[in-house]
């Protein structure tokens, strides 16, 4: 078992990169023409994509911020695993087996390592 200090540090890590990826950078780039394309290429109508970036800084909001319930960022955690897991499936669909099918794969790992190293640090007292 991990010690507190360096749980601390994984939980930091992987939830300022999940911040980083799902809350800052498409409450930027939402708005360009390559993030629109981006969701018109899926097939999806551009109001889905615009709904999808106001969830996506909620939930990365709710799991850096400390004060957030536990059962708020228990939703945050369920909700980034299904636009991941979606964002593979879509990707998969449209494009075949190539990077961008894996890529949202690669960031359900970070959140995964970022639930866990979040719950050893709320069950060590």
């Amino acid at each position: 078992m991990a010690s507190t200090k360096t749980n601390k540090i994984i939980f930091w890590t992987t939830a300022i990169i999940i911040f980083i990826m799902e809350g800052l950078i498409p409450a930027f780039t939402s708005q360009t023409e390559l993030a629109k394309e981006g969701i018109r290429h899926l097939g999806y109508p551009e109001y889905f994509g615009n709904a999808l970036v106001v969830f996506k800084v909620l939930g990365a909001l709710t799991l850096i911020i400390p004060q957030v319930p536990k059962r708020i960022k228990e939703w945050a955690y369920a909700g980034f695993a299904f636009d991941f897991i979606f964002a593979g499936i879509s990707h998969f669909a449209v494009d075949g087996m190539d990077f961008q099918s894996f890529f949202p794969f690669l960031f359900l790992v970070i959140l995964i390592v970022s639930y866990f190293s979040y719950h050893q640090l709320n069950t060590i007292k």
